[in-house]
């Protein structure tokens, strides 16, 4: 049977243990103020029109983004909701968009914007913690994006809180800015290598008036704090997979699947 003086070290040791298995649990990066303005668990059958929309604001049966060299055409039909995700589908099929231009893929992707140019956006963001937790697809070519961009439609600024660039094992973060002689200005962190397609992966931002602030799993990874590198306009938020950037998926390659478990958006 135990002492006094054994029961006192005992009694020590649980109360060590309790207090250190308390201190090893993360904390969430979201202000204990702020509070949740803006979610999708993507728990229905189909995608919620009112939050979403599937193309960017210059959509006409369709869209893409010609910033980049990008080889996805953009269509409603390769977006789907099901076991609890919005599924993000990319797929080796040709296509002939109104732009006069025929894209060897089509894919898919969200948008709290416009359904077209001269339409209102779904929502507007100034200031936030955005998050949304991801699996991205594991084949070559892909160009995933978890982004935000304004709502007048030009950029720079542009906040991209999730890219992959080439890669699936390497994350990257960059804010944009115009910089004085009106070039787009960036600065960039990175985070990796892990093993990103295996599951999913909680990306987010920390968007306040003077800090940029990125996380991965509720863990800081990048921050910035130059003034001139944090925006102020109203931002739409996006989630996209693009193909073919910096290079095009091997010929083996025929299709690949993003999916989004959540999606949360807090403020003050």
């Amino acid at each position: 049977m135990p002492t006094g003086r054994a029961l006192a070290a005992i009694a020590l040791v649980l109360a060590t243990s309790c207090t250190s298995s308390e201190s090893d649990e993360p904390k969430s990066p979201v202000p204990s103020n702020w509070r949740l303005v803006f979610h999708d668990d993507f728990d229905g059958s189909r995608l919620d029109a009112d939050r979403w929309t599937t193309c960017y604001d210059w959509n006409v049966e369709g869209c893409t983004n010609s910033g980049n060299p990008e080889q996805q055409w953009y269509l409603p039909g390769q977006v789907s909701v099901r076991d609890g995700a919005a599924v993000l589908t990319a797929e080796r099929r040709s296509v002939r968009a109104y732009d006069g231009k025929t894209y060897p893929w089509v894919s898919g992707m969200i948008s709290t914007g416009r359904d077209h140019w001269d339409a209102h956006p779904r929502r507007t963001f100034t200031y936030g913690y955005f998050e949304a937790s991801i699996r991205i697809a594991p084949q070559e070519g892909m160009f995933p994006a978890f982004w935000m961009m304004p709502a007048s439609r030009y950029t720079p600024p542009e906040l991209d809180i999730m890219e992959f660039f080439g890669n699936t094992q390497r994350v990257d973060m960059y804010t944009h800015w115009r910089g004085r002689d009106g070039a787009d200005e960036q600065q960039a962190g990175h985070h990796g290598p892990v093993d990103y397609p295996a599951e999913y992966h909680t990306f987010a931002l920390l968007w306040k008036a003077d800090v940029l602030t990125w996380y991965v799993d509720d863990v800081k990874r990048f921050q910035v704090t130059a003034p001139e590198r944090v925006p102020h306009v109203p931002m739409e938020l996006l989630i996209n997979l693009a193909v073919g950037v910096p290079k095009s998926p091997p010929p083996s390659v025929n299709s690949a699947e993003m999916k989004v478990d959540s999606v949360r958006v807090w403020q003050p």
